[in-house]
């Protein structure tokens, strides 16, 4: 059974609304940054190819840790794995060319979005308003594809190619924190009244 503090929000949405507005935050402050200074810095642009997964790693390494620990949080604890080898893979690839980069990247795109979907659905009845997260999994699964099958062309791609990718992850997110923050506010309405 779901647990709600005194004005009506359960338990895990005061976190989970907090985590998902900074997620987002960090996804437009990334995508701003790889098509400005980025786009013609390309050691800056290596410097956030290498941070968004650390990023990703360390975000749910957190909101495991908030919602009962890695044993309890078995897709994020995955995640969290993943989106470690991936950092390190994307510096290694960076050695190679920007085709590496682009399929160490789709790779762990399809990973972490099975894991995101998964959390999503899992989390659907504790918290409810979930359908953005499993959206957004979902195409990044699909994402992830394009990205390997591109890696395995002539063209090479820069930053600006990543950035879309994080642009629908910070809309999903930003989503999935109004949504909860949504029903938060109809749930304690409904309690207020009697409803």
């Amino acid at each position: 059974m779901t647990e709600f503090s005194p004005n009506g929000a359960s338990h895990a949405n005061l976190w989970l609304k907090p985590y998902y507005y900074w997620r987002a935050a960090f996804s437009i402050v990334w995508v701003a940054a790889a098509f400005t200074v980025g786009r013609t810095n390309p050691a800056v642009a290596a410097i956030l190819l290498m941070v968004y997964p650390a990023w990703d790693a360390v975000a749910n390494l957190v909101d495991a840790h908030r919602n009962g620990g890695m044993r309890r949080n078995p897709t994020q604890a995955l995640n969290v794995v993943a989106s470690g080898v991936t950092t390190a893979g994307v510096a290694i690839a960076l050695g190679i060319g920007m085709n590496a980069v682009l399929g160490v990247f789709g790779t762990w795109a399809i990973l972490a979005g099975l894991f995101q979907l998964a959390t999503g659905v899992r989390r659907w009845k504790t918290s409810g308003a979930q359908w953005a997260m499993i959206l957004s999994g979902a195409q990044s699964a699909l994402a992830g594809a394009f990205f390997v099958k591109t890696a395995a062309g002539a063209q090479v791609p820069g930053i600006t190619d990543f950035a879309p990718y994080a642009a629908f992850g910070a809309f999903y997110f930003l989503i999935s924190a109004i949504s909860l923050s949504i029903a938060d506010m109809r749930r304690t309405k409904t309690r207020q009244f009697g409803a």
